[in-house]
């Protein structure tokens, strides 16, 4: 069978989800929530008009596919959300499966609801994966959160709209002409990084909308073939056996890591290799980061005069986890940044490009003390990441500080299997 309709038919018809595969999904609902509550300040808000989907935490309701890009933009807004999917898959799946859900004429369970997010953020990944996964798409300029993002909002809409294997695989199709984000925004910290979170919540959601009014989508979108997605936007590095590969058997929700820190997760493991050997600034006198080409492409920069640019930076999360003991939200408040005793550590911080390093392989640190004593660090399983999770009282702990008052949402949220209708959530937000 093709991958496009193997694809299609796990939409249609997905098996019994084990039991902690829905525990995480309901994790991940609440940290993308909570990423997009405190992000939700955002002036994209005067592209909508009326409707009855909310724009989360502003009072607002708005159309469907609007709520959804909206949504989108604010759970991405503050690197917050979480990461290791299509690459960012909560901020794209999460708002565009509660979108469709306030079209829903029917009680849809909380079991249904974490179902659809599940297959969302399962097609999203194998979608990066056959792409060759996250360091050669991205490495080839693609934001992955974009271009393969669509294709699990479209997923997770088709099952919440009740569509069968032919449309559910017209939905993929279409979600295709979604596709698209380009990494030029590390430069300059340009915003456009948000909004491919949230263009693509909106282009899935449209897509399935779209089939399920009758809409074709092409059928071939995953063959070697001329304008197919993955001769287009993969070439030589396209590998279509992970569309299907343990389909249905091993969820790619379990791959995904939950944020602790306000940063690009490829920073993650410095901030907690530095964490771990509990120096003092004024006892440091150099900082060597060995990285891969692709981490320096991505997080090398040193311009911290916007909070994305920060968030970007890698030597920046490095002087915060030292002056702050942390790399969270509040270490990234303009005035931490702009704090000259971060530009001086940050001096002290020299980066090792290694070729021999793998794309996404994590950086390994030296600290050279005023003693002159040596300390090397290396963390290959950063905090948030599967092998090495948030606690709950930690993952509560961020949400709360996130969105505090909103015990209810949270008690709604993690107990979310066990009611008759998820559309309760939406008066919640």
């Amino acid at each position: 069978m093709k991958p496009l309709l193997s694809l299609a038919d796990l939409v249609a018809k997905p098996p019994p989800l084990p039991t902690d595969v829905v525990e995480r999904a309901k994790r991940h609902l609440l940290d993308t929530l909570g990423a997009a509550l405190a992000g939700a300040a955002t002036p994209a808000t005067g592209l909508a008009g009326p409707g009855p989907a909310p724009v989360w935490g502003t009072g607002l309701t708005v159309a469907p596919r609007e709520a959804a890009l909206l949504n989108g933009v604010a759970a991405h807004a503050l690197e917050l959300d979480d990461t290791g999917g299509c690459d960012h898959s909560g901020a794209v799946v999460v708002p565009a499966a509660l979108a469709c859900l306030s079209l829903a004429d029917r009680p849809v369970s909380g079991a249904e609801l974490l179902e659809a997010v599940v297959l969302g953020y399962d097609v999203a990944r194998r979608t990066l994966e056959a792409c060759g996964g996250y360091a050669a798409h991205n490495q080839a300029g693609w934001h992955s959160t974009g271009t393969c993002g669509t294709f699990g909002a479209a997923a997770a809409s088709a099952r919440l709209l009740g569509l069968d294997s032919a449309r559910a695989a017209h939905a993929l199709g279409l979600a295709a002409s979604f596709s698209g984000g380009l990494w030029a925004f590390v430069h300059d910290g340009a915003a456009s990084k948000r909004l491919h979170a949230g263009r693509a919540a909106e282009g899935g959601l449209t897509a399935a909308l779209l089939a399920a009014s009758g809409t074709s989508g092409p059928g071939r979108i995953f063959d070697d073939v001329w304008g197919g997605f993955l001769r287009t936007y993969a070439g030589a590095d396209a590998d279509p056996g992970a569309l299907t590969r343990d389909l249905g058997m091993a969820w790619r929700i379990s791959r995904c890591s939950i944020k602790p820190y306000a940063s690009c997760r490829s920073t993650h493991s410095a901030i907690d290799a530095i964490g771990g050997l509990d120096l003092h600034a004024g006892e440091i006198t150099r900082i060597n980061v060995r990285l891969s080409p692709l981490v320096a492409g991505m997080c090398g920069g040193r311009d911290v005069t916007t909070l994305s640019l920060a968030q970007l930076s890698l030597p920046y999360g490095i002087a915060a986890r030292i002056l702050y003991g942390d790399a969270d939200l509040a270490a990234y408040a303009p005035e931490r940044r702009s704090d000259p005793r971060a530009a001086e550590l940050m001096n002290l911080i020299d980066l090792e490009v290694d070729p021999e390093m793998g794309g996404i392989d994590e950086p390994a640190l030296t600290v050279t003390t005023t003693s002159g004593a040596v300390r090397r660090a290396r963390v290959t399983d950063p905090l948030g990441s599967p092998t090495n999770p948030l606690s709950d009282e930690r993952l509560l702990a961020k949400f709360h500080g996130l969105a505090p008052g909103r015990e209810r949402l949270v008690d709604q949220v993690m107990t979310l299997d066990t009611h008759p209708d998820a559309r309760d959530l939406l008066s919640r937000l």
